[in-house]
């Protein structure tokens, strides 16, 4: 006997979907929602959405609501970060400059300013003197490189200890005895030395507050001596073959590429030891009016 086939009325097909429980959707994102339809007409109306087929309005998905504690917290952004590694070096060491010697110095002052010293030629050569065994071991260990990256900074233009030897025979030519070099400048390149062994970035911070700031304060420094007992002889100390700007631009843009494989931690590192450069140094310049 064959099957007869039975229409299903409306009003059936309304009391089945009346008495079915919402379902339950999953959406791309994971989550869990309620597919609240009723209907109406011909087709099913959800709370708003595109149509589908048959008439069937689509639920949309509401957004996920993810927690606070969840989202991923901004970046934290270091001083001059967005502009390079030297830049965070820089703002670094520009605060502990004196007001006096840098508009961001934040720094008091330790004696009086450079306008106000009355050098002479015997402490200027002790200056002289432990500034060239310095920039001696510097460019030894560059030479040397004991990490390969040191390479990059050889030849750079910016070296002193050959312009400092001329102006030491330039001294002693015109009867004056060049001293042995005295302890803070033996203090300064036994550390250097050490430091470029075992810690390299540490040593990049020396490195890069050494020659830069020679070609800015200290070229101030030594123009000032000059006036006063030198008769404004500019000693080659002071000068640099080629396009000063050019050089320190191509030294920056070296650091920044070997700054761009450290670790947050091993950038930190670095800056953190700007102010042991600073105190070494200082106490090299201090030589000028002991």
């Amino acid at each position: 006997m064959a099957s007869s086939t039975i229409p299903i009325s409306k009003s059936q097909l309304l009391r089945r979907h009346e008495t079915q429980a919402p379902k339950s959707i999953t959406s791309k994102a994971g989550f869990l929602q309620s597919e609240s339809v009723f209907f109406k007409g011909k087709g099913y109306i959800s709370g708003g959405g595109g149509v589908g087929r048959g008439g069937l309005l689509k639920m949309p998905f509401k957004s996920p609501v993810v927690s606070a504690t969840t989202a991923e917290k901004p970046k934290k952004r270091y001083p001059g970060e967005a502009k390079g590694f030297v830049e965070e070096m820089r703002f670094v060491a520009m605060k502990l400059h004196t007001r006096d010697q840098a508009r961001e110095g934040e720094k008091e002052p330790e004696g009086p300013p450079v306008k106000k010293w009355e050098p002479s030629i015997d402490r200027y050569l002790k200056f002289l003197v432990d500034s060239k065994i310095v920039y001696d071991t510097l460019e030894g260990i560059v030479r040397k490189a004991a990490y390969p990256f040191y390479a990059e900074f050889q030849n750079t233009g910016l070296e002193r200890s050959e312009s400092l030897a001329k102006d030491l025979e330039w001294f002693k030519a015109r009867g004056h005895d060049i001293p042995e070099p005295s302890a803070p400048g033996l203090s300064y390149a036994n550390y250097l030395q050490e430091l470029s062994e075992k810690d390299p970035q540490a040593f990049l911070c020396h490195f890069y507050n050494i020659y830069f700031a020679h070609t800015a304060g200290g070229r101030m420094i030594g123009k000032k001596v000059a006036e006063k007992i030198l008769e404004k002889k500019e000693l080659e100390f002071y000068k640099w073959e080629g396009d000063l700007s050019q050089l320190l631009q191509n030294v920056r843009d070296k650091l920044n590429k070997v700054a761009e494989s450290w670790s947050r931690e091993e950038k930190d590192h670095c800056l953190e030891e700007t102010e042991k450069s600073f105190k070494y140094s200082g106490d090299i310049l201090r030589l000028i009016l002991s």
